[in-house]
């Protein structure tokens, strides 16, 4: 059996034959009337039809051959009679032309017998040779990690692939559609700041050689579109790509797609309720009118009214420990280990009270957590940049949108008062002095900006990543990432 090497020279043969023909092997253009899924619309008769696309099956039954060509929207059957290209055409087809190579028809739609609709090619040209050849079974693969290295050949070779990634661009567009239509004004923010602030999370570090200092990628867009606020925005949202240097787990990635929205006047109630109708919206034009979504077994349904429940009461109904009775960090861990309660975190013991309750939370409370359920009353510990309740100044205006296990959206009335802001961010420090990783910055320039003073405000973040993963059914987050990172191949 010919090894690549062999398979890749024979095409360079074919293409140098395809130049001595004189065909152009690098063309510059193509002009189509429809893309694949436009030519399968079309009625039978539909003459000078123009489509292109990828060749992905060839078979030749004498004078007479049946092609299959595909794009992101779909693939079509091509079909290639010698009587109609031509002897000599039809010849030069089969002597250079290779599944993966690129080719442009032009003919008429027609349905087969076995009703599948096709193209009765009249006229081809060739558009792009493909060097290497495609896998024979790439969908077959146990390799995840090829199939997250070289998602172009997933892509090309599995149509669910297609499918989910052509979702992930929809749901985007849809929540674009939905915030633009309700006043909101998209912006962007950098993702280079000099403090590492805005959640609670161990940032990556670079160097700007320019103004010789570190700076830190994002962590999350918050402080900055709190400063538009501050500025006069009334609703304001971004698309954010964040980064935070913690763990990769099947439900976790280093960098990720954020979208935040903050609103002026507005408390964590109102978001609640205009989140809820967001997620209405876009699913009932992704799929229809459905707002029950199959997930594994479970039938999750989002049309209905959603439980609403307090951090405290959650986590006492699960594991009967009441977290407002442990003031600290120490207390609160002597009470799990008195409850033989084994968290997952590392270093443990260096853990603020807030990071620890939400380590026992993730233990305890939120795998059992299935349908569409707003968690609320976080303790302020946890939540340094959200509002002090009116009534229990321990607890925070905070809610999170937790499904099938997995927390969605986080939002919450945010903090406006500067001097508070500032204690509180003083308090993280220490925490991370201490050894906290996750704890908070503090950032001057953001407590300058809130002095100017600010309006209510309540904010949220959605993690797109994550939402898709439990809507598309897959185990891994990275199966709703185009291109994850990886090692290099020689440090596998």
């Amino acid at each position: 059996m010919a090894n690549e090497a062999e398979l890749m020279q024979v095409r360079f043969e074919k293409e140098a034959k395809l130049k001595e023909y004189g065909t152009n092997t690098r063309p510059e253009r193509y002009e189509r009337t429809v893309d694949i899924e436009g030519a399968r619309a079309l009625e039978d008769g539909t003459k000078d039809v123009s489509v292109a696309g990828r060749i992905i099956s060839k078979r030749k039954m004498g004078k007479i051959s049946f092609i299959h060509i595909s794009d992101i929207t779909g693939r079509i059957q091509l079909v290639i009679k010698k009587e109609d290209l031509g002897e000599e055409s039809y010849q030069k087809f089969h002597e250079t032309i290779d599944i993966g190579d690129f080719v442009g028809v032009k003919g008429e739609i027609f349905t087969t017998q076995a009703g599948e609709k096709s193209v009765q090619v009249y006229e081809y040209t060739f558009l792009g040779k493909a060097y290497r050849p495609l896998p024979e079974k790439f969908h077959g693969l146990v390799d995840q990690e090829a199939i997250y290295r070289e998602r172009h050949l997933d892509l090309i070779m599995n149509e669910d692939t297609k499918k989910r990634f052509l979702l992930r661009s929809k749901f985007i567009k849809l929540m674009r559609e939905y915030l633009d239509n309700n006043g909101f004004i998209e912006v962007e923010t950098p993702a280079l700041q000099n403090t590492a602030s805005g959640a609670t999370a161990r940032p990556f570090v670079a160097h700007h050689n320019a103004y010789d200092m570190d700076v830190f990628l994002r962590i999350s867009p918050e402080l900055t579109l709190k400063k538009c606020i501050i500025g006069g925005f009334n609703n304001v949202y971004e698309v954010a790509r964040d980064f935070r240097n913690e763990g990769i787990d099947r439900s976790h990635l280093q960098d990720f797609t954020m979208v935040e929205g903050y609103s002026a006047y507005w408390n964590y109630e109102d978001n609640m309720k205009f989140l809820r109708e967001m997620i209405i919206y876009i699913f009932n034009k992704l799929f229809d009118g459905n707002l029950t979504i199959k997930i594994g077994d479970k039938d999750i349904d989002f049309g209905g009214e959603w439980d609403v429940v307090s951090f405290r009461d959650l986590v006492l109904r699960d594991c009967g420990i009441d977290i407002d009775k442990y003031e600290t960090a120490a207390d609160l861990l002597a009470e799990i280990r008195a409850n033989n309660i084994e968290l997952d975190e590392e270093n443990i013991e260096s853990l603020g009270r807030g990071n620890l309750i939400d380590a026992l939370y993730k233990k305890v409370s939120r795998p059992k957590m299935i349908k569409p359920t707003y968690l609320i009353k976080h303790p302020i510990d946890l939540s340094p940049l959200a509002r002090a309740n009116d009534d229990n100044k321990q607890i925070t205006d905070r809610f999170q949108l937790v499904v099938n296990g997995q927390e969605i959206i986080n939002g919450y009335s945010e903090l406006v008062d500067a001097k508070e802001q500032e204690a509180r961010l003083i308090e993280q420090s220490k925490l991370k002095a201490g050894g906290d990783e996750e704890a908070m910055s503090i950032d001057e320039e953001y407590i300058k900006a809130m002095e100017y003073g600010m309006p209510p405000i309540s904010g949220w973040g959605l993690g797109v990543d994550r939402f898709l993963q439990f809507l598309t059914n897959v185990e891994n987050i990275r199966d709703v990432v185009l291109y994850p990172l990886m090692r290099p191949r020689d440090q596998q």
